[in-house]
């Protein structure tokens, strides 16, 4: 790779990403593996994420258009035809769907919940499909018409259980889980989806109630609304281009989630530089703290000093939990927020971590602190599909933009950002 990691390495990257969904999905279902590890059930999220980096791998060539063009309709004829209700044979309920389903019978995984989230994510890659597959014949047509028919059956007033938020998710056996999506997290794509639908749109309140919950914090010189795991502050701008776009609270403070981003991505830059934890290779161009696989859990001397390490889990920065995971997948999904930071990153990674990449780029992440031979240390030995698709999606919106600018055609996110109050930058005006 070149000295910043170029374009070309760049789209090299995307490419052996986007694999995943090639290799991970099933022909029949369209359903899309959670993780690459034999016999790993199907996330929905990973749906979502597959079905929009489908339009990416058409436009660089990674797949052909009647490839994807078949997959993308595969899944999207299993979830407009299966069933909804309580009962065993439902893959979700209310228009929302399971967080896991079997692979191969497309049923609930076990005792998983109904999740709000996760259909957000699934129909955020369903709209823009539909966006992406314009062409006057008639399975593109098709696509079109089901996922608006998918969007349009979810009923965002059920999701919120009588509250003023929406909840996490439902259960058959208990109904509701206790938690509603309040503060700053990932559910900003949640938010605008249910305020935009033409059907069961969720109150402006709604949204009022999701940021009351904002915590902002002060930190190295820089003011932001505060979360740990950099997850948080991409997935949801995977699809929403938000830079100049303000809601009321943004535009009290003088800045957008854009820049809250960028200021976020370069806390975590900090943070590892200073290494208050004095964890293994941790530096300039060692960083990326966020939700992924670890080695634990377990408790190791490590240095000298007793660490306690943990398995999968929300990690964040600086205030923890970290345990010296290192998850290369969230630097390159903060690559439009400050390239700067993350291009010389990713040249680093790739060069000094080479027992960290598989056949689809990356593994999940690493633990060099963790007891264990290799720079890398610890490694993961699977790949998540929440992990390839925001590495595919975001190097397309850096380079080209594609996917903010299939998001803004969808007239559904148009009509949620507006009523969420957002105003300014390419939004029209009403």
């Amino acid at each position: 790779m070149t000295a910043h990691a170029s374009p070309e390495d760049l789209v090299e990257l995307a490419r052996v990403s986007c694999r995943y969904f090639a290799d991970q999905v099933s022909p029949v279902n369209g359903l899309v593996a959670d993780t690459s590890l034999r016999g790993s059930d199907a996330s929905i999220a990973a749906v979502g994420f597959a079905l929009s980096a489908y339009c990416v791998a058409v436009e660089r060539g990674f797949l052909s258009r009647q490839r994807a063009l078949a997959q993308a309709l595969a899944a999207l004829r299993f979830f407009h035809r299966g069933a909804q209700g309580e009962g065993p044979d439902a893959i979700g309920h209310h228009g929302f769907y399971y967080h896991f389903l079997d692979m191969k019978s497309g049923r609930r995984a076990g005792r998983c919940e109904v999740s709000t989230m996760d259909t957000a994510i699934l129909l955020a890659g369903a709209l823009t499909a539909a966006t992406y597959f314009d062409a006057d014949r008639a399975e593109e047509r098709e696509l079109r018409e089901l996922a608006e028919a998918l969007y349009r059956r979810a009923d965002w007033r059920w999701a919120t259980a009588g509250t003023d938020a929406v909840a996490l998710g439902w259960r058959p056996e208990t109904g509701f889980l206790p938690f509603q999506w309040r503060g700053y997290d990932e559910a900003l794509i949640l938010y605008v989806l249910g305020l935009g639908s033409p059907t069961h749109p969720l109150p402006p309140a709604s949204y009022a109630a999701w940021t009351a919950g904002f915590r902002w914090k002060k930190i190295y010189g820089r003011e932001l609304v505060y979360a740990g795991p950099l997850f948080v502050h991409q997935f949801s701008q995977v699809w929403l281009d938000l830079a100049g776009l303000q809601d009321e609270v943004m535009r009290g403070r003088g800045i957008d989630y854009f820049e809250n981003s960028r200021r976020a991505t370069e806390i975590q830059q900090e943070y590892a530089i200073r290494n208050p934890r004095r964890f293994a290779r941790y530096g300039e161009r060692c960083w990326g703290i966020t939700a992924s696989d670890g080695p634990g859990p377990s408790v190791r001397q490590a240095g000298g000093v007793e660490r306690r390490f943990y398995a999968y889990r929300a990690r964040g920065a600086p205030f923890g939990p970290d345990d010296g995971t290192v998850a290369p997948w969230a630097v390159i999904a903060s690559l439009p927020f400050a390239p700067e930071v993350v291009l010389p990153t990713i040249r680093s990674l790739h060069e000094t971590f080479a027992g960290a990449r598989s056949r689809y780029g990356f593994l999940c992440s690493f633990n060099p602190t963790y007891p264990a031979r290799g720079k890398a240390g610890w490694v993961s030995p699977t790949h998540f599909g929440l992990n390839q698709g925001p590495i595919v999606l975001m190097i397309e919106n850096y380079l080209s933009g594609l996917v903010w600018k299939l998001a803004r055609r969808c007239p559904f996110l148009v009509a949620g950002l507006r009523r969420a109050g957002f105003q300014g930058g390419w939004l029209p005006s009403w």
